[in-house]
Formats: C-alpha cells, structure tokens, sequence
C-alpha cells in the first residue's frame, strides 16, 4: 500500500485511546481517535479509514449501532468490536450487523495485534486482487466486448479469422447478449474498417416504407419524396450494414434482400436502372429461424446465404465466469460518465447481483448498474445504490437459500464457520468466489472451514 493504513479507535475512556494508540503503533499504521460517536463519524466521512475499533459501550448510542452507521457510509470498511462482557448472543449480533469481529477486554496486545495485522495482510490481497482483476478486465477486452469464457474467448477468435473474408454474416443471441457489438466487431476487423457502418433497425420500420428505407427513392416516385433520398445500402457502400432484428423484416422485401446482397446492386423506388453498391452486410437476430422458415415466414434461400457465417452469442447466465470483469467494465464507464470516484462495488452487492437471473443478459446488467452509479454517494456501490428490485429481493426466497443462523446463538468461530459455507453453498462450491463475496482469501476460508488447501 502507498499510503499508511488508517485505524480509527472509538471509545470514551481516554485511557484506553492511549492503551490502543500505543498497542497499534509497530504496524506502521496511522491511528486516529473518537471519544463520542459523532465524532467517529466526522473522522469516517473526512478521513475514511480502513479499520474501526469499537467499544461497544459508547455514549448516545451502541457500538453496534455505530457500526451500522459506519459500513452505510463506508461498506468496506473492517469494523472490529471490543467489550468486556462476552456473551455468543452479542456475538452473532455483531456479525450481522456487519463486524468483522468481536474481542473481549481487557484487551490481550499480542492477541489486538495479531488481528490487526491480519486484517492489514488481508486489505493488502484485496488491494492487489482488485488491480489484478482490473488488468485482467483490460487483457480480455476485444473490440468493446469483455469476456473470458470459453464461449467469449471462441467467439473472439472466430471474429478474428472471418473478419478480414466475410461478405455476409448472421449472428444470433438473445435480447441484450451484445449483438450489435459482435457486428462492430466484424466491421472493424474487415478491409473496410475506415469505411461506414450503418445500423438499420429492421423492427423499427413500417412496411410500407421498408423498401424505401433499404433501397431510397428517387424525387416525385410517390406523394411526400420531394427530393431523392439515398437507402440504407447507399450510405453503407464501401463499409458495412448491420440489419438488426433480422426477423422482424416483411416477408415481400427478402427476396429484394437477397437479390441485393447477391448482385450487391439496388434499385430506389422508383428508378429505372440499378445502382451499384459495394458493402459487406452483418445480420443480427434473436427469433427462431429455423420455425419461421417452416411456417413460411422467412425465406430459406435468404437464411443460407447469410448463414455463411453464422456466430452465436450465449445468455449472461451461461457466461457467469465474465460476471466481475463485466460488472467492473460498467463501473469504470459510468463512474468516468457521472464524474464520480467509485472505485468498485461492494461484496454483498456483487453477491446480490450474482444471485439474479438476468434474463435481459448484458444490457439488463448495464442498466442496473448504470443507475447504482448514478445513486452512489460513496466510493463503493453497494446494496441501497441497485435499483428498488434488488432492494426487495435480495436473496432468492427458496427455503434452501435461508441464512442457518436465523434462530440461533451461537459462538463466533461457528457463526464464522456456518455463514462461510451458507455462502459457499450459494455459489455453487466455488472457492474463489466465494473468498470474494466474503471479502477474505481462500487461505483463510479453507482455515475457517477447517479444510486442508
């Protein structure tokens, strides 16, 4: 770390100030003091600090009180709570009202130390994984889309070899999975990559005008063209057309549609004599095909000429392995768009995002996430930032996904112990993740699960 680590000390006995400054000050961090809790708190909003050692005693309000407060403002700060009458009950209640943890005094210094330098060891692997996770985010970026996935990894690669040949290409997904970015892709990666790239929404655009718009017009060839008007294929000449929402195309225009991408030549409404155009065509789609062409709804000559090269974009559910490198992606953008230092997202918040079914894939996480930057007063998004949904619903109402301390009392080592693997059992067993969520390394998830690494 650059800088020294700042710990703030809460307690109103100066004695016990001196005792903790004293205790602290071999780790070379830097200790600020609160004899009150409004005082903590104008420290926590000025100087935010990395550590907060509570009394729980305190005067106005409890420490676990003070606590709540704290980790509203700061969500990633460490909170660690001192007492002098232990009880498992006070115990659990310091968990979850977000501590890290919870020591008895009189305070044991080797034993303050030890803790401390614990969380100091543990901040640091923080620290490097997130500037690990955002040069990986960096690394597997591919012409404006992120992935690490198999999926995404064979995507970029089959964008890289067709790129440079294709002539026309098909790709398929559901809303929201990135299509128009695989088509940028493709443009950019082909010889005419310094030319146009045109978009045409074919759902946005009334049959009757249809041909219009793909082809243009010539003046006076039906009552309002009161000038010639180039089509979409003319203002894509020398580049690219992406056709979006291929299926929703009428059913009379594909064979102008394929008669213009075979003999890459167009005739306006009403022209006499065809036009010569030259652009490679990029068609996108979420609609079955396959279906459409047995009902008779969309052409089988024009499906396997654009089906030449057909790429397939999977659902975010299938790809949750991009999940954190896409969510830190969005952070960044919108952090850079609103002006705001945020610098990341929240554990918890990120394990309530994960736990979401995303049935509008990519552009459904863009927007959630688009809208938490856009609420965050602080440097971390966390959960009062996501929008009311996810506030509502924070974990999946299964009896299986209830927390296993709800109506118990228990020991801290066995609330740490239960909580660990709750959370591990939410993610599928996935160790990494799970050491993540719980803002701790895997070596210390395999001791609190007394699991040899």
């Amino acid at each position: 770390m650059s800088q020294p680590v700042s710990i703030l000390a809460v307690d109103d006995d100066p004695l016990s100030l001196e005792l903790l400054t004293d205790a602290l000050r071999p780790l070379a961090v830097r200790v600020l003091t609160a004899e009150h809790p409004d005082a903590a708190m104008k420290i926590v909003h000025a100087e935010r600090p990395q550590i907060v050692i509570l009394d729980l005693m305190l005067p106005g309000r409890s420490g676990l009180e003070l606590t709540e407060e704290i980790l509203q403002h700061a969500p990633t700060t460490d909170v660690l709570l001192l007492t002098g009458h232990y009880t498992p009950e006070s115990a659990v209640e310091a968990v979850r009202r977000g501590a890290c943890d919870y020591l008895t005094k009189p305070i044991q210094i080797a034993a303050l130390r030890a803790r401390i330098g614990q969380l100091l060891e543990d901040l640091q692997k923080r620290i490097d994984a997130a500037r690990l996770e955002t040069e990986l985010v960096r690394a597997h970026r591919f012409e404006g889309m992120v992935g690490y996935s198999a999926q995404m990894l064979e995507l970029f690669a089959m964008i890289r070899r067709v790129g440079p040949h294709f002539r026309v290409a098909l790709i398929r997904g559901a809303t929201g999975t990135g299509k128009e970015l695989a088509a940028t892709a493709l443009h950019r990666q082909s010889p005419v990559s310094s030319g146009p790239f045109v978009v045409c929404n074919c759902s946005a655009i009334t049959e009757t005008l249809f041909e219009s718009e793909m082809f243009g017009h010539i003046k006076g060839s039906f009552t309002g063209a009161t000038h010639d008007k180039k089509g979409m294929f003319e203002a894509a000449d020398g580049g690219t057309l992406f056709l979006d929402e291929l299926g929703d195309m009428p059913f009379a225009m594909q064979s102008k549609l394929l008669r213009a991408i075979q003999q890459q030549e167009i005739k306006p409404v009403g022209a006499n004599t065809p036009k010569k155009v030259s652009c490679r065509v990029v068609a996108a789609t979420n609609r079955d095909l396959e279906t459409m062409m047995g009902c008779g709804e969309f052409r089988e000559d024009l499906y396997y000429r654009l089906s030449m090269v057909e790429l397939h974009l999977p659902p975010l559910a299938e790809r949750m392995e991009d999940f954190p490198y896409l969510v830190r992606t969005f952070i960044e953008r919108y952090a850079a768009e609103y002006g705001k230092p945020i610098r990341g997202i929240t554990p918890r918040a990120q394990a309530v995002l994960a736990r979401h079914g995303w049935p509008g894939n990519i552009r459904e996480l863009e927007n959630v996430l688009g809208s938490a930057c856009m609420m965050a007063e602080n440097e971390m998004v966390d959960t009062r930032d996501l929008p009311p949904f996810f506030q509502r619903n924070p974990a999946p109402s299964q009896p299986s996904h209830q927390h296993p301390m709800q109506q118990e009392m228990l020991p801290l080592a066995e609330v740490e112990r239960r909580h660990s693997r709750w959370v591990l059992e939410q993610l599928q067993g996935n160790k990494s993740k799970a050491a993540e969520v719980l803002g701790i390394t895997r070596s210390t998830l395999y001791r609190i699960l007394g699991e040899p690494e």
